[in-house]
């Protein structure tokens, strides 16, 4: 099974995604689709998807048995720790305000 997660995606792009999955929650596709056609799809959301982020789950031969790839602006990391998928936050720059002034 996959799973891919849209945020802040742009126009185009959830549709796009529907030929091959089931949209089981805004912004959340789940299917079957094969190496070859999620590959593609990939491609397609990590040039495309501009602003926004994209997350794609996957079955992997791993301990977890699933696999993660990210996209976008200000996505958390996957990180291999000995075998076991982990995410890691952004870094913040450190001037980067918490709350921008208005």
């Amino acid at each position: 099974m996959t799973v891919i997660i849209l945020i802040a995606a742009p126009e185009g792009l959830r549709g796009h995604l529907t030929r091959w999955m089931v949209e089981a929650s805004a912004g959340v596709f789940v299917g079957n689709p094969s190496r070859r056609i999620r590959d593609r799809l990939w491609e397609l959301l990590a040039t495309r998807i501009a602003e926004g982020q994209a997350i794609l789950i996957e079955p992997a031969a791993n301990e977890q048995g699933w696999a993660v790839r990210t996209a976008g602006r200000e996505r958390w990391q996957p990180v291999d720790y000995d075998g076991v998928i982990l995410s890691a936050r952004p870094k913040k720059q450190p001037n980067e305000n918490r709350y921008p002034a208005p």
